[in-house]
């Protein structure tokens, strides 16, 4: 008995559990004897020992590990993300790059918000296509386009050194609270982009008239090469204040004649007339479409490109479904502000392979807002 596992406990313990060094008598007894002051020796081969006191032992638990090579490296998911962002804005401004020699005139923007190329006459930007910018066929849609064109021609005032505190003004527009505003709008899209396509748009500007500018648009594929998208739109000013029409004045002339292009527009003018739609001629009509917040533009009042998903609002589904939106022809007659209410009125014209449709959106208490013609062919 008082074996554990076939050993003899030690006689006698401290209260931390720790055996108390005994001595072995050389009485004939061969017992062993206990001395009550007892201590650990000091020394063990020439090298010092002893027991930690409670102190020294809390300090040991707590004391940090050796410094190795391991343990002095940085934080490797920090480091991964610098080196991931690293190589993001690198693949970026890769995209950017122009192998073409350029004038030490010419703008570039190190940012990717576009360059002045063409002797300064042209501004190119290039957009990869997000998965929020597509539709059900994995393709962009019509007002993704239409959303970067408008960025694009943004982008080229404020390259140009015009961009005042308006949606596109000029300084000498903004001391006259003169804006921008389109009155006819031709697109012909010849393939959409995909998701995690990148395009190339350029634009650039040209007289229209007496009181009119003249812009236009081409998105090609950054790999291919491929035209997707010709456009041309005609903009006329308008006294932010009085809401009326306005000629340009000499100063803006002066401020934007040097970037106007002598060239015929990227598209032959549509000139065929758009019928007019009533609730009588209409084949389908949606009423109660009110602009939200996010609908206005600096200019108070519904931006342009929001008038085409109005517009489709009427559209049949089943066109939309079989079909795919291939030019657009947008003429506008008037603003629509925040509290407005509009209709959506569309007729079809069957063909055989091609449909099209005659749009008009309308305030509801009377006003035509925007007169369309859409062509689609099949998918």
């Amino acid at each position: 008995s008082g074996k554990i596992n076939g050993t003899t406990p030690p006689s006698c313990l401290d209260p931390r559990g720790v055996a108390i060094p005994m001595s072995r008598s050389s009485s004939s007894s061969g017992r062993m004897n206990v001395k009550a002051n007892a201590q650990a020796p000091s020394r063990v081969n020439g090298t010092k020992v002893g027991m930690k006191t409670d102190d020294e032992a809390a300090a040991s638990s707590v004391s940090p590990p050796p410094r190795t090579f391991i343990n002095q490296l940085p934080d490797w998911s920090m480091l991964l993300a610098a080196i991931t962002t690293i190589f993001l804005a690198a693949e970026k401004q890769w995209m950017m790059l122009d192998w073409k020699p350029k004038r030490p005139d010419m703008l570039v923007d190190p940012f990717g918000f576009g360059r002045i190329v063409h002797d300064g006459l042209v501004f190119r930007q290039n957009f990869s296509i997000r998965s929020y910018e597509i539709g059900a066929d994995r393709t962009a849609s019509i007002e993704t386009l239409m959303n970067h064109l408008q960025e694009t021609a943004l982008n080229h005032v404020k390259s140009a050194g015009l961009l005042a505190n308006g949606f596109g003004s000029t300084p000498e527009m903004a001391k006259r609270n003169l804006i921008w505003v389109v009155s006819k709008m031709q697109v012909l899209v010849d393939r959409y982009p995909q998701w995690g396509d990148v395009v190339q748009l350029d634009t650039w500007v040209a007289a229209a008239g007496k009181n009119g500018m003249r812009r236009d648009w081409l998105m090609q594929d950054c790999n291919t090469g491929d035209t997707l998208l010709r456009a041309t739109s005609v903009w006329v000013m308008m006294n932010k204040e009085t809401r009326k029409l306005s000629k340009i004045p000499d100063e803006v002339r002066s401020e934007i004649g040097g970037y106007f292009v002598d060239s015929p527009p990227i598209i032959r003018e549509d000139e065929r007339k758009i019928p007019k739609l009533d609730e009588h001629t209409a084949d389908h009509i949606r009423d109660g479409l009110t602009p939200r917040w996010s609908d206005l533009d600096l200019n108070q009042h519904v931006n342009n490109v929001k008038y085409i998903g109005w517009i489709l609002e009427s559209a049949p589904v089943s066109i939309m479904e079989n079909h795919e939106l291939a030019e657009l022809t947008l003429e506008y007659r008037r603003e629509c502000m925040k509290d407005s209410v509009v209709q959506s009125l569309t007729s079809v014209v069957r063909g055989d392979d091609q449909v099209e449709c005659r749009h008009l959106l309308r305030l509801e208490q009377g006003g035509d807002i925007v007169k369309g013609r859409t062509g689609w062919r099949p998918k």
